[in-house]
């Protein structure tokens, strides 16, 4: 099996059919697959989990189609991206490839705007890279922006009211000279090293908030089905419900018992859910 490559535009059509060929990995295949490059550096599993995840890559790389750039090129920056993800997937951590892979194909990709793009200089600040990723969604229309979405958009970025004038100037086509010195505000400007920087969280925290996403999730589902039917039926009735949350004396009607009966029933559940999810964790 090998690993499909977007040359030019010409082939894209006939690359991205390609793709659609690979199925999508089960998750028990993708523990295998994984687990098996890890401990013995196979490289057939390594192709498994990128090829399996290309779609991935080409549905991320079509958000950033407004730069202007070759969706081609923005591909092969993406899956770049991706071996480097699946080279540092760890599958104990309970974390499906899919979720950690998008912080390392959307770094890849940025990385190759901010180099490439003919509007983005040698020398920028961090406000004017936040304006730059973030500028075009916050538009509404096309328009001029009024001087409210001027406000609007300089609070919720944390930026000067006119660097936003600003960026919106250059990214309608008019460009800007910007020199690699300290302005006269004492405003920081930064190599492209910076560029490469990502404001997001680290990767280690991104798992961490992953796997507590997965528990609250995925964990809690699997521990109620380790519950008899009436413990379910009470906390799902109890805690679960976005409805209007079942009483004590509701729930004894319904299963015929005291009140105590079903508090008490409620109470083993809720230890029994901790448990199972404790050690899953």
């Amino acid at each position: 099996m090998t690993i499909p490559v977007v040359s030019s535009a010409d082939s894209l059509d006939k690359y991205l059919q390609t793709i659609k060929q690979f199925p999508i990995l089960t998750p028990e295949e993708e523990y295998s697959y994984a687990t098996s490059l890890n401990k013995t550096g196979d490289l057939e599993s390594a192709r498994a989990l990128i090829v399996s995840h290309l779609r991935l890559v080409a549905s991320i790389a079509r958000g950033y189609s407004g730069y202007g750039l070759p969706q081609a090129d923005l591909i092969q920056e993406g899956n770049i991206g991706l071996m480097k993800a699946v080279k540092r997937f760890d599958p104990e951590r309970g974390v499906r490839l899919v979720s950690f892979a998008m912080h390392w194909i959307k770094a890849e990709i940025h990385e190759y705007i901010v180099r490439n793009w003919r509007l983005v200089k040698t020398a920028t600040t961090k406000a004017q890279r936040k304006l730059f990723f973030n500028l075009r969604s916050m538009k509404q229309g096309f328009e001029t922006l009024s001087p409210d979405d001027v406000h609007r958009i300089a609070t919720e970025l944390n930026v000067k009211p006119e660097e936003v004038v600003e960026m919106e100037y250059r990214l309608n086509g008019q460009e800007i000279p910007l020199d690699a010195q300290v302005d006269d505000d004492g405003e920081d400007v930064y190599s492209p090293i910076a560029y490469l920087q990502d404001e997001g969280p680290e990767p280690s925290a991104l798992l961490e908030t992953l796997q507590t996403e997965h528990m609250q999730t995925e964990g809690l589902s699997n521990a109620l089905q380790q519950l008899d039917e009436r413990s379910r039926r009470v906390l799902q009735a109890r805690w679960l419900t976005e409805g209007d949350v079942s009483t004590l004396h509701e729930l004894a009607a319904e299963f015929n018992v005291s009140a105590e009966r079903i508090r008490q029933i409620e109470q083993k559940a809720m230890q029994k859910i901790k448990t199972y999810m404790l050690q899953s964790n």
